[in-house]
């Protein structure tokens, strides 16, 4: 199934567009570098994208880039794909690594089309998730809600 997807940084500054041929299932990575470059739930949904598709459509000059280190206690250190992101409101973007330059990986969250809900999904670099995340963990009694919820986080804590 090849997707034109289009995307864009919450502040608008930077939007671009990539073509996928695979823009479900995805992986929850948990490792780490994940967790802590992009916030949120404790891990990143990477899309696979083309990366001769790659179209920056607006904010080209204003896109920095990180390139975190593997294992920063190694004698030699091996660093990651670089992660593209908008320097204005911190959204990432996509990333691309040496290994593979064919693709780009648009990060889910940076993306404006609507994707197809997936039928799985698979979860990976378990070893280095934080407890707080780990989906192997019992989420028994969870609540979710369409929107915010009828109180408070202090009350919330509170109740819990």
């Amino acid at each position: 199934m090849l997707m034109h997807l289009k995307g864009s940084c919450h502040c608008g500054v930077v939007a671009f567009e990539v073509d996928s041929k695979a823009p479900v299932p995805f992986m929850r990575c948990y490792c780490s570098i994940c967790r802590k470059t992009s916030g949120g739930g404790g891990y990143t949904v990477n899309i696979l994208g083309e990366a001769d598709t790659l179209r920056i459509t607006r904010g080209a000059d204003a896109i920095k880039s990180y390139r975190a280190v593997k294992d920063k206690a190694a004698a030699e250190q091996v660093l990651c794909q670089k992660r593209y992101f908008c320097p204005a409101c911190a959204s990432y973007l996509w990333a691309q690594s040496d290994e593979w330059p064919q693709w780009v990986y648009p990060y889910a969250s940076a993306i404006d089309s609507e994707l197809p809900a997936p039928k799985s999904t698979t979860s990976i670099m378990l070893g280095s998730a934080a407890q707080w995340a780990d989906p192997r963990k019992s989420t028994a009694g969870s609540e979710n809600f369409e929107e915010y919820p009828p109180y408070s986080l202090e009350q919330w804590h509170k109740k819990a």
